[in-house]
């Protein structure tokens, strides 16, 4: 994969799979963190790569169906 210096909003959805609400939702929050080059907002690479580190681990397991609530 290429390793570009940062993303606009699309590629950075494309390339973490989340939705473009997601990514407006983590920059607002200040979780992910993003500047503005004029009307466009980038995303470094670096921050990316921050913010899904910092995402919580998925702790798989045993699931409760929704007939045994």
């Amino acid at each position: 994969m290429d390793q570009l210096a940062a993303f606009d909003v699309p590629t950075f959805c494309d390339r973490y799979g989340v939705s473009r609400a997601t990514a407006y939702k983590e920059l607002s929050s200040g979780r992910l963190l993003g500047t503005k080059v004029g009307r466009k907002t980038l995303i470094r690479s670096t921050d990316a790569e921050g913010w899904l580190a910092s995402l919580p681990n998925f702790q798989g397991g045993s699931r409760t169906s929704r007939h045994e609530r």
